[in-house]
């Protein structure tokens, strides 16, 4: 901080970790170290290409006067970041080496910010390779969060409080975690605006989601309240939406993955404006009635697997959709057939 470097001079413990080169690399070029995203697994290849260099691993207690110890020289404590490392074995009861830690260990997946990839990608599998002791299977890389495209700092104090949006705006926990899910992508940098938080929760909460439940809630409504989950006519277009869904979840694309559940609403809300089922209700027939329950049965189905799609990000949204549609309780085999009443709704999403 505008000042000269200082030349030091002192004795280290070094953890040779160049000795891991060659198996590092293998490791994570076969993925049995999976690291995601693929841009990530890249860099760290690089950086094991240009040659490893040992750590190290302790520091001086004269210079450092907490740490624990190195065994045998008690001159000398071990390294935070080899300290730190060591938490994710203690986690789990390493020591006792019993039920928890087999349980446990090894993790399927390891979630780490972009600033700190060096030390579990390549310290810490050199780590457990010397201990050997199993590796994670997968580190996951992700980017950070920005403010107004400043960097969150106290010195700024500008970092985000999701308890005062919920405040500030009126809205649910369910919203905000919508907006950071679905803005902003796991691999980069996202950005945080008060103004992207109002055009993302409109644009997709309240006329998305939320008034395409109501469009349907009306016609259920409109018809006789009662109807039998008999048609389904998105199936296609539901298990597609699952297939990509689910890859998109497995590979930590969660933005992604709720881009799939916004489809289906578009689907639903462009098969409405097409077919136009209340104008089936104004001629009054038996068969005209069947064919508008027909319509509901298909536009009920695929509203409740939206719900299922948007359980892990939005539990609260999603229950309620169920229980506004009489699915609640209901595992989605079990919806085929079923008879569901409909009656008045408030909106899900008011309008900001």
């Amino acid at each position: 901080h505008q000042k000269p470097p200082e030349e030091l001079d002192e004795g280290n413990y070094f953890f040779r970790l160049s000795r891991y080169q060659d198996q590092l690399r293998q490791l994570i070029i076969s993925d049995e170290v999976k690291i995601l995203p693929g841009f990530r697994k890249q860099e760290v290849l690089s950086f094991i290409d240009r040659g490893i260099q040992d750590v190290s691993f302790s520091r001086p207690k004269e210079k450092l006067n907490w740490g624990i110890p190195v065994p045998g020289d008690e001159s000398q404590v071990i390294y935070v970041w080899a300290d730190a490392l060591t938490n994710y074995l203690s986690g789990v009861d390493f020591a006792e080496a019993g039920v928890t830690f087999q349980r446990w260990w090894p993790p399927d997946v390891q979630i780490v910010g972009k600033d700190i990839w060096r030390f579990h990608a390549l310290y810490w599998p050199a780590m457990l390779l010397s201990a050997h002791l199993p590796l994670p299977k997968v580190l996951f890389v992700h980017g950070f969060v920005t403010v107004g495209g400043e960097k969150i700092s106290k010195s700024l104090g500008n970092g985000i409080d999701p308890i005062a949006i919920m405040q500030k705006f009126s809205v649910d926990a369910d919203a905000v975690r919508y907006f950071f899910l679905r803005e902003m992508s796991p691999v980069e940098d996202g950005d945080y605006t008060d103004e992207k938080f109002i055009t993302r929760y409109n644009g997709d909460l309240a006329n998305g989601i939320g008034n395409f439940l109501a469009r349907v809630n009306q016609l259920g409504v409109l018809g006789r309240g009662t109807i039998a989950l008999n048609t389904n006519t998105f199936q296609d277009a539901i298990v597609a939406a699952y297939n990509d869904y689910a890859k998109a979840m497995q590979e930590f694309r969660f933005n992604e993955a709720l881009v799939f559940a916004s489809q289906l609403v578009k689907i639903g809300d462009g098969y409405i404006n097409e077919q136009k089922p209340w104008e089936l209700l104004k001629s009054g027939t038996d068969e005209a009635h069947e064919k508008f329950n027909q319509h509901i049965s298909s536009l009920t189905l695929l509203l409740g697997n939206i719900a299922q799609l948007l359980t892990p990000f939005m539990p609260a949204t999603a229950e309620k959709i169920l229980i506004a549609i009489g699915l609640a309780g209901q595992v989605p085999d079990a919806w085929q057939g079923k008879t569901v009443t409909f009656q008045s709704l408030s909106p899900l999403f008011p309008r900001k």
